[in-house]
């Protein structure tokens, strides 16, 4: 299967520095992004440079590694030189949480690379060394986990089937699968001749930019639609099922993902069309109940008026611009995760499945 670049690469050991494929320029443009500096990487996360939450938590654990304290080797034995750099580590996944607040593996992966911090430490050498081992394992987890999602949802999936997708949740938005697309990736592989909708996901076009890519690269027939069109589709052609990724799930199952994505779901729901979520355990957020509790992320107006420079609305109109919704989980008919099908969606069903770690 023909694939786009990586989303996210750590070039070198624990002294080297993190590769990001600029998803801003695609599908015209595969460029790569060095970032040698944890500034570098948040604004990456913040204007979409990475995107989609398993690859955002991965580009951040990396990051925080960029937060180097220099000294030379005299120094590594130093009491306060290595004080300084856990200082310089904390501060930096302090500021890298301050990027994105809906996609929840961001903090995840950010946990994860504290708790290595308060762990007993010998030397600067040791705790660098422990920092990349321990964003290397949040790297291949994520890969694991996406084949594993793609085996179970594949499961769901019937022989010839007709799915339609919203925004991107492919291998653009993960370490290299994908979640939902790793269910259409994995169905292919398995020779089932399936063919996707995919919602342009405006107003930023991830699921034209992204997934179609993702898609046809892989020789998966794609036909992208509109947001608007969506609905239309479900009533008038074949629809076999919704797939889609998250961004942050409730212990209730309550789902935050691309905005477009609830309407989404009320309309599979009245015309039977089963609506599918795939997800690994780390989307999920079982200190929430209610979906009301997830933060949701309001962005820049500019890219509703003026996407990428182009004017589409009277200068000085406003706009509003909201980059996720809550799909309530009565309306999700399974949550796909590497452990296995959530279903029916109910909170007992949840921390069933994703309760322990």
């Amino acid at each position: 299967m023909n694939q786009p670049a990586l989303s996210a690469q750590w070039i070198g050991d624990e002294h080297g520095h993190l590769r990001l494929l600029d998803q801003t320029l695609l599908p015209s443009r595969q460029v790569m992004l060095d970032c040698r500096d944890v500034e570098t990487v948040w604004e990456a996360i913040k204007m979409l440079r990475v995107r989609g939450a398993p690859a955002i938590g991965i580009a951040a654990a990396y990051g925080v590694l960029l937060a180097r304290v220099d000294g030379n080797s005299a120094d590594v034995a130093s009491a306060d030189r290595l004080a300084e750099q856990v200082a310089a580590y904390r501060k930096a996944a302090d500021y890298l949480a301050t990027s994105r607040p809906t996609a929840v593996n961001l903090f995840w992966a950010l946990d994860r690379m504290r708790r290595v911090l308060d762990r007993p430490i010998a030397s600067i050498e040791s705790l660098r060394h422990s920092m990349w081992q321990e964003a290397v394992r949040i790297h291949e987890e994520d890969r694991q986990m996406c084949r594993a999602i793609g085996r179970f949802g594949a499961e769901l999936i019937p022989q010839s089937a007709t799915i339609l997708t919203h925004c991107n949740a492919g291998g653009l938005a993960t370490s290299e699968y994908g979640t939902a697309l790793s269910v259409m990736f994995t169905c292919a592989e398995q020779g089932k001749k399936i063919n996707v909708y995919a919602d342009e996901t405006r107003p930023l076009w991830q699921g034209s930019r992204l997934t179609a890519f993702e898609l046809h690269a892989a020789g998966i027939p794609t036909t992208v639609i509109c947001d608007s069109m969506a609905a239309h589709v479900m009533q008038t052609k074949k629809v076999d099922a919704v797939i889609v990724g998250a961004d942050r799930i409730t212990a209730r199952g309550d789902t935050a993902n691309k905005i477009g994505t609830y309407g989404l779901a009320v309309s599979a729901k009245y015309h039977g069309v089963p609506f599918y979520v795939a997800a690994p355990s780390s989307t999920f957020d079982l200190t929430l109940v209610s979906g009301k509790e997830i933060p949701i992320e309001q962005r820049d107006q500019g890219e509703i008026t003026k996407p990428y420079g182009i004017p589409l609305a009277p200068e000085g109109v406003n706009a509003y611009n909201p980059a996720f919704d809550v799909t309530p989980a009565e309306l999700i008919t399974a949550i796909i995760t590497e452990r296995g099908v959530i279903s029916p969606v109910t909170e007992r069903e949840v921390r069933s499945m994703v309760g322990s770690s």
